[in-house]
C-alpha cells in the first residue's frame, strides 16, 4: 500500500490541482460544483498523497455532463459506476488525481459532502479514520474505508452532515 503521510504535506498542491482542474472544467463547459475531498482535504488526517476531486453536477445535467467528461478524462473504475456515480482519472497532474461524479443530492453525493464535512468537524472521527488507514492491508483498505464511512453516516443521523 502507499505510504501514509500528513494530509498537511500535500494540501497546497491539492488545493493547486483543485483550482487548475475547476479552470479547465469550466473552460470545457462542464457544469458543476467542483470540490476537494479525501485524506488531503482534511488538514490534521492522513492521506496516500492522492488528490479526491468530488463533481457535483445539477441533476437535469448529470447526463450531459458525465458525456463531456467522458471526453475529457479516462474513465476508471468502470465496474463501480452506478447511475448516480461516474469516476475518472485526471492525468497531468502533480499528485494521482481521480475525479467522482455525481448528481447534486443523490445519495452517492451526500455519501462525500457529508462524511468528509463531519471529519472535518470533529477530530475525533478524524483520528478514528486514520487509525483505520493505518491498521488496514493494502488489498482491504478501500473496503474497510468504505465500511468506516457507512457506519459513520449511520451513527451520526444528528449531526447536520450525517443522516439522510
Amino acid at each position: 500500500m502507499d505510504r501514509l503521510r500528513p494530509a498537511d504535506e500535500v494540501r497546497a498542491t491539492a488545493l493547486r490541482v483543485l483550482a487548475d482542474q475547476r479552470r479547465v472544467l469550466r473552460a470545457a463547459g462542464v457544469p458543476g460544483e467542483l470540490l476537494l475531498v479525501g485524506g488531503s482535504s482534511v488538514a490534521g488526517g492522513l492521506t496516500r498523497g492522492d488528490v479526491d476531486l468530488h463533481l457535483r453536477v445539477p441533476v437535469p445535467a448529470w447526463t450531459a455532463a458525465t458525456t463531456q467528461l467522458r471526453e475529457l478524462l479516462p474513465v476508471v473504475h468502470p465496474e463501480i459506476w452506478k447511475p448516480t456515480l461516474a469516476t475518472f482519472a485526471v492525468p497531468g497532474t502533480p499528485l494521482p488525481t481521480g475525479l467522482a461524479a455525481t448528481p447534486a443530492g443523490s445519495e452517492h453525493d451526500l455519501r462525500f459532502t457529508r462524511t468528509w464535512a463531519l471529519l472535518r468537524a470533529d477530530p475525533q472521527l478524524l483520528a478514528r479514520l486514520d487509525a483505520v488507514k493505518r491498521s488496514a492491508r493494502a488489498q482491504d483498505y478501500e473496503r474497510v474505508k468504505s465500511e468506516f464511512f457507512d457506519d459513520l453516516l449511520r451513527r451520526r443521523p444528528d449531526h447536520p452532515a450525517g443522516g439522510s
